[in-house]
């Protein structure tokens, strides 16, 4: 219950619906395509069952272990910076609970999340099911665990690196975008790098807060 409100499945639709427009839209994001696969994606189906009444107030929430699943606004941030276009293949780096790569098969072809913390992936494997999206590949490892021959169109990386890893900037296939946060633990920003064939142009945006990409 919240507010003495049940939380059904249309309580939590309402609740997607304004977390959407207030909180997303309002503050920038304008990709239509993003906003639809925000509104889509059952976020209370990847946070704990003690956390499901704030499962679309816009913030993290903790998923165990010490990690996070990413606030609304920064994944949909993340996801409109990335470009993720219907035929793309998308890579994930810290899969947590499976809310983004969830987000990210709304909007791309292929998505291949990778997560170091083999617990964390297996709840992303059981949640991603659960909701509906089988077809996501999960991967307990890191990126290394991925064919090295394989580029993607996108790469989205959930935690933050003191610089851009030039492996990362490999695995872009031409014309690929890379959204990364980087920096300190006190101070990081998110990065774009999109690879030009053999050039890679990188631009830096808005401050973040990210746990450490280990």
């Amino acid at each position: 219950m919240v507010g003495g409100e049940e939380l059904t499945p249309e309580a939590f639709s309402a609740h997607r619906q304004r977390m959407v427009e207030f909180q997303i839209r309002r503050r920038g994001v304008a990709d239509e395509r993003v906003l639809e696969a925000m509104e889509r994606v059952p976020r209370h189906l990847f946070v704990p069952p003690a956390a499901r009444e704030s499962a679309y107030d816009d913030r993290p929430l903790p998923i165990g272990g010490g990690q996070t699943i990413s606030q609304p606004y920064v994944v949909a941030r993340m996801a409109e910076l990335a470009e993720i276009g219907p035929h793309d293949s998308v890579l994930e780096v810290g899969a947590g609970s499976g809310y983004a790569a969830a987000v990210f098969a709304e909007l791309a072809d292929r998505v291949t999340t990778v997560e170091i913390r083999p617990e964390l992936a297996a709840m992303a494997r059981e949640n991603l099911d659960r909701a509906g999206y089988s077809r996501v590949e999960v991967v307990a490892g890191g990126p290394e665990a991925v064919d090295p021959e394989r580029r993607f169109d996108a790469i989205l990386v959930a935690a933050a690196a003191r610089e851009i890893p030039p492996d990362l900037e490999e695995r872009l296939a031409d014309g690929g975008r890379m959204v990364i946060p980087v920096g300190s633990r006190f101070s990081q920003h998110l990065w774009v790098v999109t690879r030009r064939g053999d050039d890679l142009e990188r631009h830096r945006h808005e401050a973040v807060a990210f746990v450490p990409l280990v």
